[in-house]
């Protein structure tokens, strides 16, 4: 399973709980796009996961935007993703982000607002905060691979799924 966060905003680790907590345990792999804030935030991420991926965001210290880069690219089940904090331009600036890393799904944060859209190009995925949703909804995203791509779904650290989506393979596609 693929477990995506963002926006944790925390001084330690202990905003990582319930449900997001779990994911995290029994993810293969942990994505994170920005803003820990601090070193000990994105120490508990790394000490959680098997395997880890982030960037930083823009209200991250010093010491954690030295640790991670700005954006990545990376494949899981057969799905190109595109993550970073923020892009100028907003849907569409992420949109070109995207397809410039070959990408199927930009992940991004900063709005806190979990979300996912298809676009004619790239789909965008935002986990929204588990931690700090600022009058959002709490969230994360969980993904699973299928037969034909993946299966991916919203998810409040209490358990509650608020939304599922498909994402199909570039093999596929």
């Amino acid at each position: 399973m693929l477990v995506i966060c963002s926006d944790t905003h925390a001084a330690d680790g202990s905003a990582i709980t319930g449900r997001t907590r779990d994911a995290i345990e029994e993810a293969d792999l942990v994505v994170h796009a920005g803003d820990f804030t601090t070193v000990d935030s994105l120490a508990a991420f790394r000490e959680s996961a098997d395997r880890f991926l982030a960037v930083h965001g823009n209200a991250d210290r010093p010491a954690v935007q030295e640790r991670l880069p700005t954006a990545r690219v990376f494949d899981y089940g057969g799905v190109q993703f595109a993550l970073t904090h923020r892009r100028n331009g907003g849907d569409t600036g992420l949109r070109m982000f995207g397809r410039e890393g070959g990408a199927q799904v930009v992940v991004s944060g900063h709005t806190h607002r979990p979300r996912f859209v298809e676009t004619p190009d790239v789909a965008l995925l935002n986990p929204g905060s588990h931690a700090d949703p600022r009058g959002n909804r709490p969230g994360h995203a969980e993904l699973t691979v299928t037969d034909d791509g993946l299966s991916g779904k919203l998810v409040e650290p209490d358990g509650t799924v608020f939304e599922r989506f498909t994402v199909q393979s570039a093999r596929r596609a």
